[in-house]
């Protein structure tokens, strides 16, 4: 078992039967682009008819709302630490960009949902080991090829990138120069 994979009481409990997980993936799907768009009080009916089922199937997979932020919140650090598994074979530089790059994705989905979820509760803290449990070791590589600088902790990485990812900007473009800025400054120093 990988490190930082999520404890059975805070992993996404998906149902066995093909038909019903893919309605849960989708209502998860659904409803963390509902958050982004609309805020927390998205109504739930908006979300079930995106993702293509009667509010029913919502309420037997989410009895309440705050279920289904629980689920959206944990789903997004189960995907951020698998893409840290995906990207391990990368080069170093490569691996660890790629991750912010899907780290920032996962700041605009926390945003959304934060206010609803307790930042003290069993749930936020096993996440967050879970997720820097996938991500340090990416940082290391990087600092151990020369590529990052060896004085950024993890930490100050994230610091960095959330204010990047949830800055107001005028359009993707800028974010992306933005987030760009960021990781130059974690970027070791080329020699000349």
């Amino acid at each position: 078992m990988s490190p930082h994979v999520l404890t059975p009481r805070v992993a996404v409990q998906r149902p066995h039967r093909a038909d019903a997980r893919r309605n849960f993936d989708a209502l998860l799907e659904a409803a963390r682009t509902a958050f982004a768009e609309d805020g927390t009080d998205a109504p739930l009916e908006d979300i079930a008819r995106r993702a293509g089922v009667g509010i029913g199937t919502l309420y037997r997979n989410f009895p309440s709302r705050r279920d289904l932020f629980e689920a959206v919140y944990v789903g997004e650090v189960e995907e951020l630490c698998t893409a840290a598994d995906d990207l391990a074979e990368q080069p170093p530089w490569d691996a660890l960009v790629a991750w912010l790059h899907r780290f920032g994705d996962y700041v605009a989905t926390k945003q959304a949902v934060k206010d609803e979820l307790s930042a003290d509760s069993e749930l936020f803290r096993s996440c967050r080991e879970a997720m820097y449990a996938a991500g340090e070791p990416l940082l290391a590589r990087a600092q151990a090829s020369g590529d990052a600088r060896p004085d950024v902790s993890f930490d100050d990485m994230l610091r960095l990138v959330i204010g990047a990812a949830s800055c107001r900007c005028v359009d993707d473009a800028q974010r992306e120069r933005v987030l760009g800025l960021a990781l130059d400054a974690i970027r070791a120093p080329r020699p000349a």
